[in-house]
């Protein structure tokens, strides 16, 4: 089945950073708009990050995030990193990546909402925790 591919979770303290990446190679950075989400036990999964390579690499982030979180690509290895800083008790959660597309050769903003994106990865657990 083609899905993206995270890797990069794990346990941190509060105020560390982490790296997340996610192989986006079965789908291609040109062709669809690529998502980070997060969904935390017991709520609903919430957009964190998304880009559009095609799009002039227009970003958006949540406000929560914003100033900490850093969405950025790989366009040889059609890899999208998520660079998390200053990481709080309540950004512990899995985190998803997904794939919104194709775009069919219409370059657009990536969407916000998790209801976009039809290809979703299995996740990966970052806890953030003294």
């Amino acid at each position: 089945q083609q899905r993206p591919v995270e890797s990069g979770g794990g346990l941190v303290q509060p105020g560390g950073s982490l790296k997340l990446s996610c192989d986006a190679s079965q789908f291609g950075l040109r062709f669809y708009n690529i998502g980070w989400f997060r969904q935390a036990p017991g709520k609903e999964r919430q957009g964190v990050s998304c880009i559009s390579v095609s799009n002039r690499g227009s970003t958006k982030y949540a406000d929560s995030v914003k100033d900490r979180f850093t969405i950025s690509v790989d366009n040889v290895e059609d890899t999208v990193y998520l660079e998390m800083n200053n990481l709080k008790a309540e950004d512990t959660a899995v985190y998803y990546c997904a794939a919104q597309g194709p775009l069919l050769g219409n370059p657009r903003p990536c969407a916000p909402g998790a209801e976009s994106y039809r290809f979703w990865g299995q996740g990966t657990q970052v806890t953030v925790s003294s």
